[in-house]
């Protein structure tokens, strides 16, 4: 009886460390934002991910503003992060985004990915709940400050306030669905705007900010803001590399 307890034992203690561990969340991200740099920010991204957190980044980069080579990585992808601006994707490929974007999957949105697509420009209030509208000038020093009512928020642990230099995006108003997490403003010209949010679509989790110029990736704030967005999109807790 002895023998059956510790066996018994042995097993839970094999269950639970296989539980524990985590199949690594998978991440496709998507770039073509060449005014933002983002063939360099997000490979960068991905490195620091896999070498800090359970994530297996694969990053792929357009090729011209027509295409985006490897794009059949999408169907295995748990989170899609979208860095890409005014991509002219047609046929196959369109389809395949349209497809993983319509489907309740997790997509973290960065800066240009407002207007990532642009035969699908539409994916900015249908799906990312935002409402593009151009921005102001730059070279204009932005103010980015966590909105007091959601401080609590998951997307927002470890997230200060912080500076951005690049211009300032109209985004507003955002979807009536979409739970305001940071306000970017600007003293010259004054103004004010979203500047990261959450929402649910077609039961899907979905996080877009319009920060991300390459200065953005030093800061540690935007940094974490991003890996919390992954997890949370995911339905996930923030996991550190087993």
């Amino acid at each position: 009886m002895r023998w059956l307890a510790l066996g018994v034992w042995l097993w839970a203690c094999v269950a639970a460390r296989v539980e524990a561990v985590a199949p690594p969340l998978r991440v496709v991200m998507l770039s073509g934002s060449g005014e933002y740099r983002s063939a360099e920010s997000l490979p960068a991204f991905a490195k620091l991910l896999e070498e800090n957190f359970n994530v297996k980044a694969t990053v792929l980069q357009a090729k011209g503003d027509k295409e985006i080579p490897g794009l059949e990585a999408l169907d295995g992808a748990d989170v899609l992060v979208l860095f890409t601006r005014r991509i002219k994707l047609e046929g196959e490929q369109l389809e395949r985004l349209k497809r993983f974007c319509l489907s309740g999957k997790p997509i973290v949105g960065i800066r240009t990915a407002s207007h990532a697509i642009q035969t699908w420009l539409e994916l900015d209030k249908e799906v990312l709940g935002g409402n593009y509208r151009g921005h102001g000038p730059g070279n204009v020093v932005q103010r980015v400050t966590v909105n007091p009512a959601a401080k609590g928020h998951p997307v927002l642990k470890g997230v200060g306030d912080f500076e951005s230099a690049y211009s300032l995006y109209r985004t507003g108003p955002i979807a009536a669905d979409a739970t305001l997490l940071l306000t970017a403003s600007s003293e010259r010209p004054a103004a004010s705007e979203p500047a990261a949010w959450v929402r649910e679509h077609r039961g899907g989790r979905v996080f877009y900010t319009s920060l991300g110029g390459p200065k953005d990736f030093d800061s540690p704030s935007f940094r974490q803001l991003l890996v919390n967005a992954l997890f949370w999109v995911a339905k996930r807790e923030v996991e550190p590399k087993p």
